[in-house]
């Protein structure tokens, strides 16, 4: 199989003076071989500071052509990257460092108060690369930056290789996160089926919205260096500015646009996209959570000539498991969008009780195939429970998510079995926000529930809680404790303060009658 790192090398002996990066501003531009010469030279600097085969590269650095090199660097050092929200918590950053244990650390400006953070954390033995001019922390020093690594020989460093490419820290129940281990191996057979299934070619435009965090960027950065097209970088600033965003697609002139479909209800709320509007655009694709089919197609009859595709899958399977070419626009627009048949190499299974459910029947539904990960990184009890045996002696992936498969073959999600929730594209554990929760002082009990209450970002967090006689803890106090232990999209959106918390017969919080009481009340009729 191929490396992910020798994508780029093959597209930059093709076409090394075709663009491969935009950055967000439109104006920075990486060409192959540039792009090319500059992860060797990243690699080079990364091996001369320790880096070895499999060792570990965080990156907390926002999403710039310089960042995308970093990571494809850090490949061909032989290492494995770390890419890490630089606007999380010191406090949470410093759990996922404590587990990757990088030997590098790469950063811009945007992460310099974060690392001085980490320090504060218990984490004083930092080696930190700059991207960009040398960090001005004060309580860390920069190992080198990026005049140093400019000053390099673009010969690419003869190194060994390992099968992991890069981990990817999600929500953990616990209050930890896991790390999720990706091999290139799984990156490149989704890849392969992309190229072929889509037909990306040289010249097509790409969109790259997601957080490098977030397992979609790596769809949006492999694929499209394997076709030898245009990555454009989506600038963060956007964030919820449905016209902006609009206009991004529009100017850039994308073939391609992929994100989460919170972004594509929010430009259809606010009636951002004309009729016929965005010409250059071929396809549009979507995954992370439930795209509301009416939101769809609001999407489809604007834009009739372009090919609407649903990709799903957990990051435990590498990017997306199944996809759906939504053929027509929906007729029926209460009927949600299925997640389809399995990509190539891949299998779907709906169990119910450990054997395969018939046709129509519901059950939960497990991933199998190549894109498959290892497993959490050192953490063999959660991977053992999460990646089980199937009845065909198949090792599958539980996903926690509940489906029905057609006479057809198509398979039907039907919602979650759990506490793990997808909010604006995230897929978050509610137990890791309780755990923050409880931290808090003055905190007696908790319960955080999702409840679906028809708003553009999917299910809001809501959070109740109880406090200790005689403590006061107003909403905003408490809000702004939890936004320091875990990120901003996981802080609950809306809060109730209660004398006690509801329980059921068996004494446990009460989640259901909790959810209830979050739901807005019913308008009397006049």
């Amino acid at each position: 199989m191929t490396r992910l790192e020798d994508l780029l090398t093959a597209s930059a002996e093709r076409s090394p003076g075709s663009t491969a990066l935009v950055g967000p501003d439109g104006v920075e531009t990486l060409s192959y071989a540039d792009l090319d010469a500059l992860t060797n030279r990243i690699a080079s600097m990364l091996v001369d500071r320790g880096v070895a085969p499999g060792d570990r590269v965080g990156v907390l650095a926002a999403k710039t052509p310089w960042t995308i090199a970093s990571l494809i660097g850090t490949l061909k050092a032989g290492g494995v990257y770390v890419p890490v929200d630089s606007a999380s918590p010191a406090a949470r950053v410093a759990r996922i460092v404590r587990s990757a244990e990088p030997t590098v650390l790469l950063a811009d400006a945007t992460a310099e108060t974060l690392v001085d953070g980490l320090v504060d954390e218990g984490l004083p033995d930092l080696t930190v690369g700059s991207l960009e001019s040398p960090l001005e922390g004060e309580r860390f020093t920069t190992a080198f930056a990026a005049g140093d690594i400019a000053a390099l020989d673009p010969t690419r460093p003869d190194v060994g290789k390992d099968p992991l490419a890069h981990l990817l820290f999600t929500s953990g129940s616990t209050g930890i996160p896991k790390g999720v281990m990706i091999t290139h191996d799984m990156v490149s057979a989704f890849v392969d089926w992309a190229l072929g299934h889509f037909g990306t070619k040289p010249g097509d435009r790409i969109s790259g919205h997601p957080p490098l965090h977030f397992d979609l960027s790596t769809f949006d950065i492999y694929a499209t260096l394997a076709a030898g097209a245009e990555l454009h970088l989506v600038p963060a600033s956007l964030g919820l500015d449905a016209r902006r965003t609009a206009a991004f697609i529009r100017d850039r002139e994308l073939t391609q646009w992929f994100s989460v479909p919170s972004v594509l209800t929010y430009l259809a709320r606010f009636d951002a996209v004309g009729q016929d509007d965005f010409p250059a655009l071929e396809r549009l694709l979507w995954c992370g959570e439930v795209l509301p089919t009416p939101i769809l197609a609001h999407w489809m009859r604007k834009l009739p000539r372009v090919r609407f595709t649903n990709l799903y899958g957990p990051t435990e399977a590498t990017i997306a498991s199944s996809y759906y070419d939504v053929p027509s626009v929906p007729e029926d627009e209460s009927v949600p969008v299925p997640i389809g048949r399995p990509c190539d190499g891949e299998s779907l299974v709906v169990l119910d009780e450990g054997r395969e459910a018939a046709v129509g029947e519901i059950g939960e539904l497990y991933i199998g195939g190549v894109g498959l990960s290892p497993g959490y990184w050192r953490d063999q009890e959660k991977t053992d429970a999460a990646f089980v045996t199937g009845p065909d002696g198949e090792r599958i992936y539980k996903t926690g998510d509940l489906a029905r498969a057609d006479a057809d073959g198509v398979v039907h999600f039907l919602g979650r079995t759990d506490s793990q929730i997808k909010s604006r594209g995230y897929r978050i554990e509610l137990g890791e926000i309780e755990t923050a929760v409880n931290t808090v002082s003055g905190v007696r009990e908790c319960a955080v529930v999702g409840v679906d209450l028809g708003g553009f970002e999917g299910t809001t967090i809501c959070c109740a809680y109880s406090v200790t006689e005689g403590a006061e803890l107003p909403v905003n106090d408490m809000r702004r404790a939890v936004g320091t232990l875990v990120p901003r999209y996981m802080v609950p959106a809306k809060w109730l303060v209660l004398d006690e918390l509801p329980k059921n017969v068996n004494g446990k919080i009460d989640r259901p009658v909790l959810r209830e009481r979050f739901r807005p009340a019913p308008k009397e009729s006049e």
